[in-house]
C-alpha cells in the first residue's frame, strides 16, 4: 500500500512540474495564434528522442521562467507529433530555434544553448537596436550585461548617429547598445565625442575607442574588446570566439597549476597581440579531443593558432626535442604575426578516380573549389552524420546529371568529408552544401532548400554563372563525338592534314611553305562542319590551331589561334 502511495506521489509530482512549466507547448491548433498575438517568441522545434535537446530542456525551463518576468515567450514544438507544422517551417535538424516577431519576421537563434546565454539573447531581441541613455539610466544600462557598447555623439551629429546604428543592427545579436549626447557622461568615460566606449564584467570593464568613427572599425574595436586578454575555451564561449572574425590561440593545459603559470607568464603577449590573435586557455582534460582538429597531437601542454575566417591552422612543433612553453608560445606569435608561418594543412590521399561525384581532399580543395571556369557545388559532409548518409546515393544521381562533356566543362558536384581534411571554411553542422559560381568564387551561395535532385538542379541553373541546367543538353551535344575527336576529324577532312602529312615526310618547317589564310580558311570550314554553336565553335578553333602548329613545327602557324 505504501509503495502504491509512493507511485501517487511521484506521479502527482511530476504532473505538478509539467503544469509549472514555463515553456509553452505549440502544436498546429495554436502556433500560428500564439505567435501573431506575441511581440516576441523562441521557438524550439524539439524530437524526444534527441540528446542536445535533453540537454537543453533544463536551461530552456530556467530561462523560459526569467524571460516571462519580461513579456517574453519561450516555446517548444514536438516535431514527432507534429511534423507536418515542422516541415512548413524548414526544419532539417534537431533542436532548432527559431526567434519569431509575428508570423512574417523570423530570424534563427544564434546564441548559445545556456540559460543565461538565452535570457542575455532574447532580451537583446527585445530592446531597439540602440537604446537611449541618460545619467539616471546610464549606470543601470551599462552593467546590464557582460559586454555594452556604448557611443557618444553630439546631438547635431546625425552622420555618427547613423553610423552607430548600422553597427548596432548588424550587431544587435551579440552585444547590447547604447547612445548619449551627455558631454559629463562623455568626460567622465575618457570619450572624445564622438567615440565609443566597451564596459564589460572583465579585465579593466572598460575598452574606449578613440580612432575614425567608421562602421568596420567601430565593428572589429567591439569584437575585439569583448575578448578577454587570455579567457577560457568551452561550449559557452567557443562560438563568440569563432565569430569574432579574429585569430583564435588555443593553449591546452593538463593540471590548474599549469593553467596559472601560462596564463600569467602569457598576459604580456596577449596584451601585444589585443586584436590581432585572441589567446585562451583550453583544459585538456575535457576537450583534449578538439587537439586533433588542430593537427596537434594530444600532449601537453600544447599551442596551435587557428585562421578562424579561413580556418587555417598553425600548429606549434610538438616533435622530439620541442618544448612548448611561454617563451616558445611567445615566439611563435610573432613569427604568425610576421606572416612567417605556414599553415598546417590535414588531407587524406587524392582519389585515383573522379566519377560521378569529384571527391575533394585537404591538399586539392583550392584547386578543385576555386577553378574559375566552373560553377562548383561542394556537400561537407562527415562519415557519421545520418543525413549524409540518406543524401548519398541522391549526390551521385545528381553528379551523373553533369558528365556529359559540355555539362562537366561547365560544373562540377563535388563532396569533402571536413572530418578527414582541413577546409577554410566554417562549418556549422553536416551536411553544408555550398555552391561557388564561376568567376566569383569569393561569394559561396548556400543551399537552403529541400535536398532532392530536382531542388539541386535548379539551385545550380539560377545560382551558377553558366546557369546550366542538368536535365537539358546544351549547344552542340547531340553529337557523339568529344572535343578532341571532332578535332581530330576536322584536321583530317581538311587541306590541312595534306600540309601537315608533307611536313611529317621529311620537309622541315623552314622549307615549307604555308599559307596561313588558306590554314585558316580550311579548319574555319572543318570545324563548321563538325560542331554546333558558337561558343564551342570557338574552342574548336583554337584548339585546332594549336595542334596544326605543332604538326607543322611552325611557331608562326601555332598562333594561328590568336587570329581566329
Amino acid at each position: 500500500m505504501r509503495f502504491i502511495t509512493s507511485i501517487a506521489s511521484i506521479l502527482l509530482a511530476s504532473s505538478a512540474i509539467a503544469a509549472a512549466s514555463d515553456v509553452l507547448q505549440l502544436g498546429k491548433a495554436n502556433f500560428d495564434k500564439t505567435v501573431a498575438e506575441s511581440p516576441l517568441v523562441l521557438a524550439e522545434f524539439f524530437a524526444p528522442w534527441c540528446g542536445h535537446c535533453k540537454a537543453l530542456a533544463p536551461e530552456y525551463e530556467i530561462a523560459a521562467t526569467q524571460l516571462k518576468e519580461k513579456g517574453i515567450a519561450i516555446a517548444k514544438i514536438d516535431c514527432t507529433e507534429e511534423q507536418q507544422l515542422c516541415q512548413e517551417h524548414g526544419i532539417q535538424g534537431y533542436p532548432t530555434l527559431k526567434v519569431f516577431r509575428g508570423l512574417d519576421s523570423v530570424s534563427p537563434y544564434q546564441g548559445a544553448r545556456k540559460a543565461d546565454a538565452i535570457v542575455s539573447y532574447m532580451v537583446k531581441q527585445s530592446l531597439p537596436a540602440v537604446s537611449e541613455l541618460t545619467s539616471s539610466n546610464f549606470e543601470d544600462f551599462t552593467t546590464s550585461d557582460n559586454v555594452v557598447v556604448v557611443a557618444f555623439f553630439d546631438a547635431k551629429d546625425t552622420e555618427s548617429n547613423s553610423t552607430f546604428s548600422a553597427v548596432a543592427n548588424k550587431q544587435r545579436d551579440d552585444f547590447l547598445f547604447g547612445a548619449t549626447t551627455d558631454k559629463k557622461l562623455a568626460k567622465k568615460a575618457g570619450v572624445k565625442v564622438p567615440g565609443v566606449a566597451v564596459y564589460k564584467k572583465f579585465d579593466d570593464g572598460l575598452d574606449v575607442y578613440g580612432g575614425e568613427f567608421d562602421a568596420k572599425a567601430i565593428e572589429h574595436f567591439a569584437r575585439a574588446a569583448a575578448i578577454p586578454l587570455i579567457g577560457e575555451i568551452g561550449p559557452e564561449t567557443y562560438q563568440s570566439y569563432i565569430q569574432s572574425g579574429i585569430p583564435l590561440a588555443y593553449v591546452f593545459y593538463d593540471t590548474d597549476e599549469a593553467k596559472e603559470e601560462l596564463k600569467e607568464a602569457l598576459m604580456t603577449a596577449a596584451k601585444e597581440h589585443k586584436g590581432k590573435v585572441s589567446i585562451a586557455m583550453i583544459d585538456a582534460r575535457l576537450f583534449g579531443g578538439h587537439a586533433n582538429n588542430l593537427n596537434l597531437q594530444q600532449e601537453w601542454p600544447a599551442f596551435a593558432i587557428q585562421d578562424t575566417v579561413k580556418n587555417l591552422k598553425y600548429p606549434l612543433d610538438q616533435s622530439e626535442g620541442s618544448k612548448v612553453s611561454a617563451e616558445s608560445i611567445t615566439s611563435f606569435l610573432k613569427d604568425y604575426a610576421s606572416g612567417a608561418l605556414k599553415p598546417s594543412i590535414k588531407s587524406e590521399p587524392v582519389p585515383e578516380t573522379q566519377e560521378p561525384v569529384h571527391v575533394i581532399v585537404g591538399s586539392t580543395f583550392e584547386e578543385v573549389v576555386y577553378d574559375d571556369e566552373r560553377d562548383v557545388l561542394v556537400e561537407y559532409y562527415a562519415p557519421w552524420c545520418g543525413h549524409c548518409k540518406n543524401l548519398a546515393p541522391k549526390w551521385e544521381q545528381l553528379a551523373e546529371l553533369y558528365t556529359t562533356p559540355a555539362h562537366s566543362a561547365r560544373v562540377r558536384v563535388a563532396k569533402i568529408d571536413a572530418t578527414a581534411n582541413d577546409v577554410p571554411v566554417d562549418l556549422q553542422g553536416f551536411p553544408t552544401i555550398r555552391l561557388y559560381p564561376a568567376g566569383n568564387k569569393d561569394e559561396p551561395v548556400e543551399y537552403q532548400g529541400d535536398r532532392s535532385i530536382e531542388s539541386f538542379v535548379d539551385f545550380i541553373r539560377d545560382k551558377g554563372t553558366h546557369h546550366v541546367d542538368g536535365h537539358n543538353p546544351l549547344s552542340g551535344e547531340d553529337e557523339d563525338m568529344s572535343i578532341d575527336e571532332n578535332l581530330a576529324a576536322a584536321v583530317s577532312s581538311s587541306s590541312i592534314a595534306q600540309m601537315a602529312a608533307a611536313a611529317t615526310e621529311g620537309a622541315s618547317a623552314t622549307e615549307t611553305v604555308v599559307d596561313k589564310a588558306a590554314v585558316t580558311e580550311a579548319a574555319e570550314a572543318a570545324v563548321e562542319s563538325a560542331t554546333k554553336g558558337e561558343e564551342k565553335k570557338e574552342s574548336f578553333l583554337k584548339k585546332a590551331a594549336h595542334v596544326v602548329g605543332e604538326m607543322l613545327m611552325d611557331d608562326e602557324l601555332a598562333d594561328v589561334h590568336d587570329e581566329l
